[in-house]
């Protein structure tokens, strides 16, 4: 006989997210709870697809985890006094969620407003689309010290890892750049390397050619007729760059990824120079530089009060 013990421990999970709302706030989560179980069942008797349980329960962890915000973070227990400005620090907080949490949040703020709890639907305005601007993490100034003397005093390094890691962190190479670079694209005399789809060669400075050079000669210990400067075990015997799965994890020694040192060069560079100088000597978008201008104000730059 078929038994409701799913329902049981679903209303379980469903009640200790209500319980987990400060007291002042959990009435309307309470509230919206049961105006949620009660339109599921409308859907099953008109036939629609309704909502599952673990639908429900997301639902109430996102508003739970807003009324923990506002609560701890803005000192706000009412939820009239929510504006846009509390949801967008909240959204900020997991910019990859925030399609999904918009969705949950208006829907609560619609339910609420319907309720006469508050006057003005703080969500109304809100797309799913956030700011533009840079979010990724990138290196202190102490962090990238210790990483260039890691790649040019340490030999038990792999010559892979200094390559990489110091192309970088001084010339903000991307791992693709990296892997496709040919023994051709080396300037010996000049000490210069062409990069992608830079415009013009990358002068390098005396460590990373070192580095270039402790690569070179990895690869002629390895007596391969691959013209790749990163040759590995498995390309050695063919023609082809390194494979990608290889290259993202060359750096996981130094407990940094290749992304995050790159963008740290990128961003420093941005900030410190023209956006549209840096975008023509790396050969990209100019858009795509202006991220990493978004929310800085240089303080140096700004007049005297």
């Amino acid at each position: 006989m078929a038994t409701d013990q799913a329902e049981r421990l679903a209303a379980g999970r469903r009640q200790r997210r209500v319980l987990a709302v400060p007291e002042p706030l959990r009435p309307s989560v309470e509230s919206f709870s049961d105006f949620m179980i009660r339109s599921r069942e409308r859907s099953r008797r008109a036939g629609t697809l309704p909502r599952t349980d673990a639908t429900i329960e997301a639902a109430l962890a996102i508003v739970r985890d807003l009324a923990l915000f506002l609560a701890g973070e803005r000192g706000k227990q009412d939820w009239a006094l929510t504006d846009v400005h509390d949801l967008e620090a909240f959204l900020a907080g997991s910019p990859k969620a925030r399609k999904r949490r918009l969705v949950v949040l208006g829907q609560f703020f619609r339910f609420a407003r319907s309720q006469k709890t508050i006057l003005v639907d703080p969500a109304r305005g809100l797309t799913a689309r956030g700011p533009s601007g840079f979010t990724g993490a990138t290196l202190t100034l102490d962090e990238q010290r210790v990483l260039f003397r890691r790649w040019t005093t340490d030999p038990a390094v792999h010559p892979h890892e200094a390559l990489l890691g110091m192309l970088a962190l001084l010339h903000g190479a991307s791992s693709r750049e990296v892997k496709m670079l040919q023994a051709v694209d080396l300037d010996f005399r000049a000490r210069t390397a062409q990069l992608g789809d830079r415009p013009h060669p990358v002068p390098l400075d005396p460590p990373s050619w070192v580095a270039v050079e402790r690569c070179l000669a990895h690869r002629e210990d390895q007596r391969t007729d691959n013209p790749h400067v990163m040759v590995t075990r498995q390309t050695k015997s063919g023609r082809g760059p390194a494979s990608t799965a290889y290259v993202s994890h060359v750096l996981d020694a130094c407990g940094f990824p290749p992304r995050m040192i790159r963008c740290t060069r990128l961003l420093e560079l941005v900030n410190t120079m023209d956006p549209k100088l840096v975008a023509a000597a790396f050969g990209m978008d100019p858009e795509a530089t202006m991220i990493y201008l978004a929310d800085h104000v240089d303080e140096v730059r700004l007049p005297d009060r």
